[in-house]
């Protein structure tokens, strides 16, 4: 092959490796001005650092930690009370950012607290996207084993559940979408999670805490709700 011919080769290989990107590398994948702020709900039992890995995960990304809040609460507590506690906490975060609306991301119970608050509490105007992560948005048979009102709201048939998922079960303008597990031994039946109205995932075979570390989760998540 004449020299030409072997620049003009190489040219082009240059060419395709500036282009070449990996799957979500561009566009969604990273923070833009029209990115929201991130709150984290934690679920039964959980904490502010269940959320660690994930809100790392948002910073490489370019997230400022401005805009990503690891909220705690009192796990104990009737899921309304979180509600209303909740919603201050969303007011303080947009005050905090100057955004108009937050990205509400919950793992497990987390997902009830900020269901009541966007049907019942006015929370729908203030939330872009809503993301349940292992959610009993329909009651799982696991909380009959404890006793706490958080427990009892999360009992199949509850009155919460009932009224919580009464009508719309994604009400307003966020954009809402949940993922499950068939291996969550957490959440019975698996079709608790799902949500009429929401984009509906399943996940590889992993487990009830994993979806707060399992990085496939993290990069669905993150261009779910980044637009």
């Amino acid at each position: 092959m004449r020299k030409p011919a072997i620049v003009a080769c190489l040219a082009v290989a240059v060419l395709a490796l500036l282009s070449w990107a990996p799957a979500g590398a561009a566009g969604t994948s990273t923070f833009h001005s029209t990115s929201h702020p991130v709150l984290f709900v934690h679920g039964y039992n959980g904490s502010a650092a269940n959320w660690d890995t994930m809100a790392s995960r948002f910073r490489n990304d370019g997230w400022p930690t401005s805009h990503l809040r690891q909220w705690q609460y009192d796990s104990r507590q009737s899921n309304a009370t979180t509600a209303q506690e909740l919603a201050a906490e969303v007011d303080r975060l947009l005050a905090a950012t100057g955004a108009s609306k937050a990205d509400v991301v919950s793992h497990s119970m987390g997902g009830l607290s900020s269901r009541h608050y966007a049907k019942h509490l006015g929370g729908s105007a203030q939330i872009d996207a809503w993301v349940s992560l292992a959610g009993p948005n329909h009651g799982t048979d696991t909380a009959n084993t404890c006793f706490d009102a958080s427990c009892h709201d999360m009992r199949i048939g509850s009155d919460f559940l009932t009224a919580l998922n009464s009508g719309d079960e994604t009400p307003g303008s966020p954009r809402y979408a949940t993922w499950w597990s068939p291996c969550d031994t957490f959440i019975n039946p698996d079709s608790s999670v799902s949500l009429d109205g929401a984009t509906n995932r399943q996940t590889a075979c992993i487990g009830h805490s994993a979806f707060l570390t399992d990085a496939t989760v993290y990069a669905e998540v993150r261009d779910a709700i980044n637009r």
